[in-house]
């Protein structure tokens, strides 16, 4: 059943992503739930999605093609894709160089979350508020709340 609420708008980084659609959720089911029906709206760009099917993609995974395509195929439908553009604002810099992306992505992108287990990212969440740099579970709690 879809919400009739306004979908809250998430960035997740790759780690995350394979929990959620190429491993099949486990833990994170109930969030992948919640981007299937709408009451979460994934943002990315196109050198995330890229990353993402980079990973995917990879030897050390152990994935079959049609599990790689799956994967990739289910992430990219419920996606929306926005172009690459700078934030208007100086950002602070995170410890990974990597993972600089997936922070500018959700401030030009207007997200709500930024969802990671990351720690160079979880490390900059008090400098870039409104923007909640969060663990899986803590959006998980957030839309229990809702």
């Amino acid at each position: 059943m879809r919400s009739t609420r306004v979908p809250l708008r998430a960035v997740f980084d790759t780690n995350v992503l394979l929990s959620l659609f190429a491993f099949g959720g486990g833990r994170f089911a109930a969030l992948r739930e919640a981007v299937e029906d709408g009451r979460v709206r994934c943002v990315t760009r196109g050198d995330c999605l890229d990353e993402y099917r980079r990973v995917v993609a990879s030897a050390s995974l152990r994935l079959d093609e049609g599990a790689r395509l799956e994967a990739v195929s289910r992430y990219a439908r419920l996606a929306e894709v926005i172009a690459h553009a700078e934030p208007r604002a100086a950002l602070p810099r995170c410890g990974d160089p990597d993972d600089q992306k997936f922070l500018e992505l959700a401030v030009t992108a207007g997200a709500d979350y930024l969802v990671t287990l990351d720690r160079a990212l979880l490390a900059l969440a008090p400098a870039v508020t409104p923007l909640r740099v969060v663990v899986p579970r803590r959006l998980r709690e957030a839309l229990r709340a809702s």
